[in-house]
C-alpha cells in the first residue's frame, strides 16, 4: 500500500490530489481524493449549518476555552468545517496551531504541524510541545488514542480552545467513544463544550430540479404536512446531466449543558444522553437533513444514503 499527493494548477484553480493505492487480486486499486485549495477560506455560513446551529457554533468558537469535537466518517467534511471555524476567528492577535495528518489545506495565519509517526512525531507528542508555544487555539486533526484525548481535554481546562475530530456515527457516540478510551467521565464533562456530527449530501441542480409528491408510505411514516413536497433533478445542460450541483452538510449539534455534564459524570447510558439532548432541542442528522429535503435542496433518496430515519412520525415534527 502506498499513499501520496499531487498538486496541480489548472488555469486559476489549484487542486490537491490525495492518492491511496492497495494491491488486490485483480491488480492495483487506486483511490484519489480531490481537495479544492481555493476553498480554504470559506466561512462557516457556507457549510450548510442551519441558522440556529450557526449561532451556537459562532458563540462557542469565540470562547477562550473548551473542546469542540467534530465527528463523522472519513470524507464527511470534518476538516472543512474546522477550517471554516478557524477562518471565522483568525486574526493577527490569535495564536492558532494545527496538528494534522496530513496537512490538508494551507492556512497562512496559523502554525501548521504535520504528524509523522515513523519518526515519533505523534499527535500526543506534538500536542505536548504545542502547549509550550503559548497557543490560544489548537486544532487536533484526529484523536486516535487516550493520551491525545487526555492532553487535549486538560489543555482546555488551562485556558485553550481546542478543536478536534473523532470517527463516530453521531454526536452522542463521541461521548461513549471517549469513555471507552478510558477517559474519566468527569474530565469529559468539564472540558467538552459541544459535539458536532456531520455528513455530506449532494445538492440538487437549481436549474432542473422539480417538485414531486412524496411516496404515500413515506408521507405517512414521517408524519409530513399534507402540502409537503420533495424534489428531484433529472439532469440538464447546466449540471451536465448529473442532476447535482455541489455538496452541503447535514449536522447534529449536541451542547454539553449542566444537565448533560451531570449525566456524563454519573455514567448515564447512551440512550439517556440522547433523550436528554433531544429534549433540549437537538436534531438528529436525519432531522436536519429532512429540513433540506423539504426545502427542495436535497433529494430524499440522497438523505437516506447517509442518515438513518428516526422513529416513525418524529422526523418531520422535529425537523420543522
Amino acid at each position: 500500500p502506498l499513499d501520496g499527493r499531487i498538486k496541480i494548477r489548472e488555469e486559476l484553480r489549484s487542486v490537491d490530489i490525495r492518492i491511496s493505492t492497495l494491491p488486490s487480486l485483480h491488480g492495483e486499486k487506486v483511490v484519489m481524493r480531490l481537495l479544492d485549495l481555493d476553498n480554504t477560506a470559506l466561512p462557516l455560513s457556507s457549510t450548510g449549518l442551519a441558522d440556529d446551529h450557526l449561532r451556537e457554533i459562532s458563540r462557542l468558537i469565540r470562547r477562550p476555552q473548551g473542546v469542540i469535537f467534530v465527528t463523522g466518517p472519513t470524507g464527511s467534511g470534518k476538516t472543512s468545517t474546522l477550517y471554516a471555524a478557524l477562518n471565522d476567528i483568525v486574526n493577527e492577535t490569535i495564536n492558532i496551531v494545527t496538528i494534522e495528518d496530513p496537512i490538508e489545506y494551507e492556512m497562512p495565519r496559523a502554525t501548521q504541524i504535520g504528524v509523522n509517526e515513523r519518526i515519533g512525531l505523534t499527535f500526543a507528542h506534538c500536542l505536548r510541545s504545542v502547549l509550550r508555544q503559548d497557543p490560544d487555539v489548537i486544532l487536533v486533526g484526529e484523536v486516535r488514542d487516550i493520551e491525545t484525548a487526555r492532553i487535549a481535554m486538560q489543555a482546555s481546562l488551562t485556558g485553550h480552545l481546542v478543536f478536534a475530530t473523532l470517527h463516530t456515527n453521531d454526536a452522542i457516540g463521541a461521548i461513549t467513544r471517549l469513555i471507552d478510551m478510558e477517559i474519566p467521565p468527569y474530565l469529559i464533562a468539564s472540558s467538552v463544550s459541544a459535539i458536532l456530527a456531520q455528513r455530506l449530501v449532494r445538492v440538487l441542480c437549481p436549474v432542473c430540479r422539480r417538485r414531486v409528491d412524496p411516496d404515500p408510505a413515506v408521507h405517512e411514516k414521517l408524519g409530513l404536512d399534507a402540502s409537503a413536497k420533495f424534489a428531484r433533478a433529472p439532469g440538464c445542460e447546466f449540471c451536465r446531466g448529473a442532476g447535482i450541483a455541489g455538496r452541503t452538510g447535514i449536522f447534529e449539534l449536541v451542547l454539553v449543558t449542566p444537565t448533560m455534564r451531570h449525566l456524563i459524570t454519573n455514567r448515564a447510558s447512551e440512550a439517556e444522553l440522547r433523550e436528554t439532548s433531544r429534549s433540549a432541542g437537538s436534531r438528529s442528522l436525519f432531522q436536519d437533513g429532512l429540513r433540506k429535503v423539504l426545502q427542495h435542496t436535497v433529494a430524499y433518496e440522497e438523505l437516506l444514503r447517509v442518515a438513518e430515519p428516526d422513529e416513525v412520525g418524529e422526523g418531520a415534527r422535529d425537523a420543522g
